[in-house]
């Protein structure tokens, strides 16, 4: 139950930021945020992948701001793109979290480490990581794919990762006792 009550309450401040954002009144703020994480207590059986919590809290914010315009003015319009906004963590996780692959990539065997090194830090075609490796086209693609999955095992072994509707990385914590993320 504590930790049931724990989960809500660490998208409190989060959804507070995004409603905020969203309707320029803290008290107005506040009085969504409740309604949303109410809302969503009282419907949590209806989620039907619990992985996707974050994206379903952020839903119910979105359609309670859209609620909380109606209802204040109803001639006056609705936020341009409100329905489609979601908040925009994923450039920053994803920057973040590709801070916390070094220390994965400086444990990957050296032919594994050159390849990915190539093909994502330089930026270079499988063609290219092929011709600087001595590979074939597919030998390098072999390489840095095997590279990649290594990698999100390690990433997957460490961290908690949260993805957004369009698959990427919304927000990530670190796992246990790992000191990568």
């Amino acid at each position: 139950m504590s930790s049931e009550r724990g989960t809500w309450e660490a998208y409190r401040t989060k959804l507070h930021r995004f409603v905020l954002a969203r309707v320029k009144d803290e008290v107005a703020a506040e009085d969504i945020v409740h309604d949303v994480l109410a809302r969503a207590y009282a419907r949590r059986d209806t989620l039907r992948d619990h992985r996707k919590l974050r994206q379903w809290l952020y839903q119910i914010a979105r359609n309670a701001i859209a609620d909380h315009y109606r209802r204040r003015r109803p001639t006056e319009e609705l936020p341009v793109g409100l329905a489609n906004q979601e908040p925009d963590t994923s450039d920053e996780a994803e920057r973040e979290l590709a801070r916390c692959l070094t220390p994965f990539i400086e444990e990957l065997p050296a032919h594994y480490r050159q390849a990915v090194m190539l093909a994502e830090l330089q930026g270079l075609t499988q063609r290219e990581v092929a011709s600087k490796l001595g590979l074939s086209v597919s030998g390098a693609k072999s390489r840095v794919q095997r590279a990649r999955q290594i990698l999100q095992t390690m990433l997957l072994e460490c961290c908690r990762l949260q993805f957004d509707s369009r698959g990427g990385v919304a927000d990530y914590e670190p796992k246990g006792d790992c000191k990568a993320c």
